[in-house]
């Protein structure tokens, strides 16, 4: 019993249970899951809270998770949540420096099943504004599109299916989806809270 390694400290495990929606338990077990997602040895087997912050797993290693290796928005989703917290990079720029414990953790949190649809749809619009323009335009939903239908559709049918959604969800009619449109949006679908989830 005297040689069990701490992964995190009292405190740590207390600040983490308050900034997520996980147990203590959830919480050690997202941690084993970054670890093996990692090289071997790359991710220490018990952590200080600024390696927790600062050390970082390249972010083709979130393809090892089974639910994003097949997600057409795992490029988008790593964007989003691997941020460089201190260096104020945009979303792509930040997502080259790789994904630390912190940011891993607040990513399966909002993934998670005990997740409010709220934050799920905050997260949700931030991962389709590609743009990073704080609204949801042609150019955003045409990706998006894209990125669901693959090469099923051509340029001319995923246009026409952008322009489609924007006459139908764009109340205001300024040629755009603002978050309170997206919202309104992603509560008639039915099976949202179903779809934006990961197992832990």
């Amino acid at each position: 019993m005297g040689n069990k390694i701490a992964t995190f400290t009292e405190e740590q495990l207390e600040d983490y249970q308050d900034c997520t929606f996980f147990t203590r338990k959830e919480i050690l077990r997202i941690f084993k899951r970054f670890r093996d997602m990692g090289d071997p040895g790359a991710v220490p087997r018990s952590m200080t809270p600024q390696q927790a912050s600062t050390l970082r797993i390249p972010l083709s290693c979130l393809t090892r998770i089974p639910e994003l290796k097949e997600n057409p928005f795992r490029q988008r989703i790593s964007e989003v949540f691997a941020k460089c917290q201190s260096s104020g990079l945009s979303t792509s720029a930040a997502s080259d420096e790789g994904i630390c414990f912190e940011e891993f953790l607040e990513m399966m949190s909002v993934f998670s099943e005990q997740a409010p649809r709220d934050l799920k749809v905050f997260y949700a619009f931030k991962i389709y504004d590609f743009d990073e323009d704080g609204v949801l335009g042609l150019n955003d939903l045409e990706r998006t599109c894209r990125q669901l239908v693959q090469d099923d559709l051509n340029a001319d049918e995923v246009a026409t299916v952008c322009r489609k959604v924007l006459e139908e969800s764009d109340i205001d009619g300024d040629g755009v989806l603002s978050y309170l449109e997206f919202e309104h949006v992603v509560t008639r679908a039915s099976d949202f809270m179903a779809t934006f989830h990961i197992r832990i």
